[in-house]
């Protein structure tokens, strides 16, 4: 009988699932570093929240462990490179908190516009300071979201019910969505003099990292208002103080914050700030919703090998997982190549199969392939919520199968629109591994390593010479070169291996090279 440790406090509800499911569990939430480390050896199965640190040392200690899940979304407090070299699924639930979340920033809102803690606490302390606390009205308001996914939906859909006006900024939020959610879709610098109320609904990327900063902040109209339930490293806080304390930002509501638990900040000390401590999920629907989620995905996983939610292992049955592999190993690799090539807003993806890739069970391929596309542009990505992102973004997916012969075996293309262009790459098994064999309609042929660079340029004399110069100089070493061209003279394209990743200084120096259209660093 499989055994599963449940470490941290989860609704009682997950006790349940598991025992009908004829799972032994134990139930010992707060175990100590050490205590955990003594027993953990016993478990097929971890259930955690944020308390406990799934470090590698607990790893190595835990030989039995297949599975870990995460009730709730950030899998901050788990090793996931660690135990997938282990060959343990981590899983979370992605979904189980969105309305939670979103209900909190609009209960932030509202505590913000009419001073509601700092009233409260007057109050309390026998005063009567009406005159004091004189607020806004959200009515007629303009609420800028940034970042328009599941929680930002939910939001926009309540802000309508307050008859507030919704502007959102999301690269990857197309016009159609925006019109269905019956909002205005906008650019950063449009959304941040517009908004009356700034709030924070995207994730953590190296994109949106310090995305509120001080040069972001003086683009926004006076007496602004911002809301931060996302994350806390959106927004650079000392760069908020000194805009709460210029009276330029007039009031600030926090959930969460770039050093957590927060217990002391410079934002404490105003008057004009309400925090709480990362309360976004914290509700009683949301905790049993996860805590059911978790034990219901844990125990398919130990029981039948189903793989829900799994952020480092793709959605397969164990008949299927033999065939199907390599191939999502080249659907995902095609997709992280799109991904990191995508600079503006998706509009659709098309995903072509031809050969015996056409006779396969396409979707997990297709999960793949989407889970590589939008890795690079949104965090938390695994193969069963790329769809749902996908969906939630408004992003056309059309899957095709071909019953006509391919120059390959089998050969997968994946086709990108965004508002500038489509771009393809296609690829194709030799033995088991992945190669590209078409970028752009240039055929070439190449294996994808984990540093690459991509050229694109006109096809003229001296490019090679020129670039294996920066490289060299730079002390990177070239693996391998991959060349093609559509015709003599025409479009050309380089895909070249590297030992080492380039630096910003080096890729500058690639892309002001004569007759270069495009450069860019890829990793896989």
């Amino acid at each position: 009988m499989p055994r599963v440790l449940i470490s941290d406090k989860l609704s009682p509800e997950a006790l349940r699932i598991f025992e009908q499911r004829g799972i032994a569990v134990d139930n010992r939430p707060g175990l100590s570093r050490d205590e955990l480390l003594a027993c953990i050896g016993d478990y097929d199965g971890l259930a955690v929240r944020s308390a406990t640190k799934v470090s590698t040392k607990v790893l190595d200690a835990a030989p039995d462990l297949k599975v870990i899940g995460r009730a709730g979304i950030g899998v901050d407090n788990i090793d996931v490179a660690a135990a997938t070299a282990r060959g343990v699924v981590v899983m979370n639930t992605p979904f189980g908190n969105a309305i939670t979340t979103a209900e909190h920033a609009i209960a932030l809102i509202a505590s913000l516009v009419r001073d509601i803690p700092a009233a409260s606490a007057s109050t309390k302390a026998g005063k009567w300071e009406k005159s004091r606390f004189m607020g806004v009205e959200l009515t007629g308001k303009t609420l800028g979201i940034i970042g328009c996914g599941t929680i930002g939906s939910i939001v926009a859909d309540r802000a309508h019910g307050l008859k507030m006006k919704v502007i959102a900024y999301d690269p990857y939020l197309s016009a159609d969505r925006a019109q269905d959610l019956g909002l205005e879709k906008v650019e950063l610098d449009d959304l941040l003099p517009r908004a009356d109320i700034i709030t924070l609904h995207t994730p953590l990327t190296d994109q949106t990292r310090n995305i509120i900063d001080a040069a972001a902040l003086a683009k926004t109209t006076p007496g602004v208002r911002l809301v931060n339930c996302a994350r806390g490293g959106l927004v650079v806080e000392e760069d908020l103080v000194a805009a709460l304390q210029s009276g330029h930002v007039a009031g600030a509501a926090l959930d969460v914050f770039e050093t957590e638990p927060a217990h002391e900040s410079p934002l404490f000390a105003l008057d004009n700030v309400v925090c709480t401590p990362h309360l976004g999920a914290s509700t009683t629907e949301a905790q049993v919703n996860v805590a059911i989620q978790i034990a219901e995905q844990i125990s398919d996983y130990l029981l039948t090998g189903a793989v829900v939610n799994a952020l480092n292992m793709p959605s397969v049955t164990a008949e299927e997982a033999p065939k199907l592999r390599p191939y999502m190993a080249l659907a995902e690799q095609l997709g992280s190549f799109a991904g990191q090539m995508t600079e503006t807003g998706l509009l659709a993806v098309t995903i072509e199969y031809e050969g015996h890739a056409a006779e396969l069970n396409t979707k997990p391929l297709t999960a793949a392939a989407l889970k590589g596309l939008l890795t690079p542009l949104l965090d938390s990505v695994n193969m069963v919520s790329a769809p749902v992102l996908a969906a939630e973004r408004g992003i056309e997916l059309s899957e095709i199968k071909h019953a006509r012969a391919c120059d390959y075996q089998s050969v997968i293309r994946l086709s990108v629109t965004t508002d500038k262009q489509t771009r393809g790459v296609s690829g194709t098994l030799f033995g088991q591994k992945p190669r590209i064999v078409d970028v752009k309609g240039v055929p070439l042929e190449a294996e994808l390593g984990p540093h690459m660079l991509y050229v694109n340029n006109n096809d003229k004399p001296g490019l090679i010479g020129h670039l294996g110069t920066i490289l060299g100089e730079a002390a990177i070493n070239i693996a391998s070169f991959h060349l093609g061209r559509n015709e003599a003279g025409g479009d050309a394209i380089a895909l070249v291996e590297t030992d080492q990743a380039a630096s910003p200084t080096v890729m500058r120096k690639v892309c002001a090279l004569p007759n270069v259209v495009q450069c860019k660093a890829l990793s896989f």
